[in-house]
């Protein structure tokens, strides 16, 4: 197809899948079932990690899970007690079991004393190298006083900031605290290990592309969506190679860049939104 006809059939693609319709049976389903930001956040950022094999599954296993919390994670990472991480115990999706969800909350608990929000997670501090012992340097404060200031988010805008750096930077920040498990290393990818990150940049799509069909819940703003990664699952990959827009043989961190850049033709402030129309030309219509 020619650019300008391929442009109307993908956007076409979006106004069919970006729909309220398109959340009953999709993992994005979870946040959806709350409405504290935090808790969008955390329901979010574990149904993106535990987005493997049947969408029925994924659902399933998540509403296990905060079934678990009693329906507050924000509550539960906040003030559980020891036997409230009993609760937790004998969860298990695929390779992701209980060692690695105890650490999770430990990380959101750590996180969430300091910050009121994950988005601050993906934001390296003034935008310079991690500093990993800023996570015990730090007094613990109120969440507000750790909120990123109005001149700190136009800085991050206007900067040479890339989503390849949030992603490595929250990694490594993710990691950060003392006597992680190894194990659970190989569920937070980054692309310095070459990874297309296909659940993280679900996640950040979720949490930062704001428009008004009520799929995504553009709920973080110093990210911004023009800024965002397409994810790259299996289905986005072989449509995207099918429509042209991938040339590249293998499939990692590069393959994804190269998607968006391509999408970006399209639409440079939101490119993104074309995961809608891959997606579901993929799922949906086996294209």
């Amino acid at each position: 197809m020619e650019f300008l006809e391929l442009k109307d059939f993908l956007d076409a693609k979006v106004a069919q899948y970006n729909q309220p319709a398109f959340i009953t049976n999709d993992p994005v389903c979870i946040p959806h079932r709350f409405k504290l930001k935090q808790d969008i956040e955390i329901a979010a950022f574990f149904a993106a990690i535990l987005a493997w094999g049947q969408r029925k599954t994924i659902i399933n296993k998540c509403t296990e899970l905060f079934e678990r919390m009693d329906g507050a994670p924000y509550q539960f990472m906040l003030h559980h007690s020891d036997d409230d991480l009993k609760n937790l115990l004998g969860f298990k999706h695929r390779t992701f079991n209980d060692t690695d969800l105890l650490y999770f909350v430990t990380f959101f608990k750590a996180h969430y004393l300091q910050y009121d929000s994950l988005e601050a997670a993906f934001i390296p501090p003034h935008l310079s190298a991690f500093n990993p012992q800023y996570l015990v340097d730090l007094p613990v404060a109120t969440a507000e006083s750790y909120s990123s200031p109005a001149c700190f988010a136009q800085e991050l805008q206007h900067a040479d900031f890339e989503i390849e750096q949030a992603l490595n930077h929250f990694r490594s920040y993710f990691f950060s605290l003392e006597d992680f498990p190894r194990r659970t290393i190989k569920h937070v990818s980054s692309p310095k290990q070459k990874s297309t990150c296909k659940r993280l940049n679900m996640f950040l799509r979720w949490m930062v592309r704001r428009d008004n069909h009520g799929v995504d819940f553009g709920i973080w703003t110093t990210l911004k969506p023009s800024q965002l990664i397409c994810p790259c699952d299996v289905h986005v990959d072989r449509v995207a190679r099918r429509l042209g827009l991938i040339s590249r043989k293998q499939t990692d961190w590069q393959t994804a860049v190269e998607l968006t850049q391509q999408l970006r033709q399209f639409d440079p402030v939101d490119p993104v939104k074309y995961d809608f129309a891959l997606f579901g030309l993929g799922v949906e219509e086996k294209f």
